[in-house]
């Protein structure tokens, strides 16, 4: 359809060939039919992920450890009867396995497993684990969209900015400012798993993304067109500290974009501990012990210092007092614009004293007027012009502000303080966590970070539980890079990704792992004392790639077992083995083996049901829709239901089919 405003359709209007004009507006009609408007990028090469634990097998693409080249190579064959040597394809030769590593890009398929690497019980036994996964995220979040598909409250993560100073990797290279393609490479990264993670969201959740100026404008049209532009809900700025941007606006921002799977759906964030009514209390209470007005107001302003720190501006302004214990703020009446309807003689009824109209005139009609002074809300103070007296009462709401200023340093000062030296560059600050977690999520929230780095997120979750007494559970991915500044040091000393020296300084084993265990026993890696703990539950694991061949043979359940686990809901204990009964069954999940022991399972399930603590979920692992039926049949009515193919562990990103029984 042509358009007469649109330059293109005026320009082919203009051929006088009629025959080529009409082929000329088909052609604009078919390429107008086809253009995406909206956020255009290069979608570049899948990632790729190297696995050093991973088996390294014929027909499996590896490169070497060492890293002293980039090419990869297929394992052909294996040259002798050990199978240590491995004739490579192309021109690889002959290499040790030894000095191989398995390389997978996204997209090939992979069986992933966790290993648990610590878990920490100091909580009640039916309370949720806090899970952190040590891995690359794009594997984790295939694996939780079979675990958790429509289940998670909300998201919360805090990705590379892509500032341009190398602090995040694209296929094993740290992306730097000279990469003319950093930021397709870094909307390509983002892409892939935001529509994963999309679909982990229930109908009522909310996602929330931190970024910084580079690539914010960026992010939020991906967001746009990856949850819809009509389930965008606000963009909160964030003002403390300074930026590498500061000489040029005077302070750095960070932003936090929020969106909903359905905008519609997602309740009014409200702040279940505004600080404003506190303030209110604060005054109140002074004047009724006898304070004067003055000393009140003292007192209000004492607690805006300490415990008011993130009230918005505009709140913190109201630091007055009057005799009857409001708070109120003077207000101008003048009036910012020309307003000649408005210049009119102001009397004070107490004194009589007149006052004519600022320039502009007063800020209210005659009326209105009236009726603040006959409310007492007109202050007159001899020769001073007049002002309005703002209660803060009948200002203040219980909806965020959406820009508010928590200095960047509070989180770098708490983690250098909590593991007793500073190991982490700017670590996101918990306590600012914890308020957008109060109003976006649910007591009962599952709460996930797939850019976990040093864990704020799980300690946001955890505080807030010991606060409010509510049983959020988080769910954090994190892996185990090495900052671009440390990684050339150790390469420089002859180390690479494997060496035990190298994982020691990843951000997994030398922040993340410590801050949580210091969080939730009290005690540092060095053993000092840092505070009481926390009563909380919390198991850690490394994500691992099993050799589908094994788990078919049945010698990898204890790896898959987690999963199940999580699926369940992550409470109390876990079936890691296969029992000679042929089944298993605990207050949050069961597992059926062997669907001839069905009678005795059903049983179990039921009598479970009828006392009141059936489980959330039921695993019928079979490869027959028939038996899969019969066992479904027999279970109690409510009581989820998922089939697991006997290859079970490719259930977890192909098969999985089921519901609520």
């Amino acid at each position: 359809m042509s358009d007469e405003s649109n330059v293109l359709d005026q320009l082919v209007s203009r051929v006088e060939d009629e025959t080529l004009r009409a082929r000329l507006a088909h052609e604009v009609d078919l390429l107008r039919g086809s253009r995406r408007f909206g956020l255009v990028f290069d979608r570049h090469l899948p990632e790729s992920v190297r696995l050093p634990d991973h088996p390294i097998r014929k027909g499996i693409r590896v490169a070497l450890r060492d890293e002293s080249s980039s090419e990869t190579w297929v394992v052909d064959s294996f040259t002798d009867r050990t199978r240590e040597i491995a004739a490579l394809s192309g021109d690889g030769g002959e290499r040790h396995t030894s000095e191989l590593i398995v390389v997978r890009e996204f997209g090939e398929p992979v069986y992933p497993g966790l290993r648990s690497v610590e878990r920490i019980e100091r909580g009640s036994a039916d309370a949720p684990c806090h899970v952190v996964i040590n891995g690359e995220n794009f594997h984790a979040l295939q694996a939780l969209r079979s675990t958790h598909r429509g289940n998670v409250d909300l998201i919360y993560i805090d990705p590379p900015y892509n500032t341009g100073n190398g602090s995040w990797i694209y296929n094993d290279r740290y992306v730097d400012q000279n990469d003319r393609a950093k930021s397709s490479k870094w909307l390509s990264f983002m892409e892939r798993r935001l529509l994963i993670a999309r679909d982990l969201l229930k109908p009522t959740g909310v996602i929330i993304v931190s970024i910084g100026d580079d690539e914010h404008h960026r992010l939020r049209m991906l967001l746009d067109q990856v949850l819809g532009d009509q389930n965008f809900i606000v963009n909160i700025s964030w003002q403390g500290g300074v930026s590498a941007l500061s000489k040029h606006h005077g302070g750095g921002l960070d932003y936090m974009l929020v969106y909903g799977r359905d905008a519609s759906k997602v309740g009014q964030f409200l702040d279940p501990k505004p600080l404003a009514p506190e303030m209110l209390r604060v005054a109140r209470e002074a004047v009724q012990a006898g304070k004067s007005a003055e000393e009140a107001q003292q007192t209000l302003r004492k607690f805006i210092r300490t415990e008011g720190k993130d009230l918005p501006p505009g709140v913190r302004r109201f630091n007055r007092v009057d005799d009857e214990g409001e708070v109120f703020l003077e207000g101008d009446l003048a009036n910012s614009l020309y307003r000649p309807n408005l210049r009119y003689v102001l009397t004070d009824p107490v004194t009589g004293r007149e006052y004519q109209p600022p320039k502009n005139g007063w800020s209210v009609g005659r009326e209105m007027m009236a009726e603040l002074i006959a409310d007492g809300r007109i202050i007159f103070d001899g020769d001073r012009i007049p002002t309005r007296k703002r209660l803060l009462r009948e200002q203040m709401h219980s909806l965020p502000s959406p820009s508010f200023y928590r200095d960047r340093r509070t989180g770098t000062n708490r983690l250098a303080a909590l593991l007793g030296d500073k190991r982490f560059p700017f670590p996101k600050d918990h306590e600012v966590l914890m308020r957008w977690f109060r109003m976006a999520a649910p007591k009962d929230a599952v709460i996930l970070d797939y850019f976990g780095g040093s864990g704020t997120t799980t300690e946001a979750a955890m505080q807030l539980n010991a606060e409010d007494g509510g049983t959020r559970q988080s769910i954090l991915v994190t892996n185990n890079e090495v900052g671009v500044a440390e990684a050339k040091k150790l390469r420089k000393s002859g180390l690479h990704p494997g060496d035990a020296k190298w994982e020691a300084s990843g951000v997994f084993e030398y922040v993340c792992r410590p801050r949580i265990s210091t969080v939730v026993t009290g005690k540092r890696p060095d053993g000092s004392k840092y505070s009481d703990g926390l009563l909380a539950n919390v198991e850690m694991f490394d994500l691992t790639y099993l050799d589908p061949g094994m788990v078919r043979r049945g010698h990898e359940f204890e790896s898959v077992a987690p999963l199940m686990w999580l699926e369940g809901g992550a409470r109390g204990p876990r079936i890691d083995e296969i029992p000679d009964e042929g089944w298993a069954l605990t207050d949050s999940y069961g597992v059926l083996f062997d669907v001839d022991t069905l009678t005795a399972f059903a049983e179990a399930v039921t009598n479970a049901a009828t006392t009141g603590t059936p489980p959330s979920v039921v695993f019928v692992i079979t490869d027959s829709d028939a038996e899969y039926q019969q066992a479904v049949e027999r279970l109690p009515v409510g009581i989820d239901t998922v089939q697991l193919y006997e290859d079970y562990l490719s259930n977890y990103t192909i098969n999985v089919t089921g519901g609520v029984r």
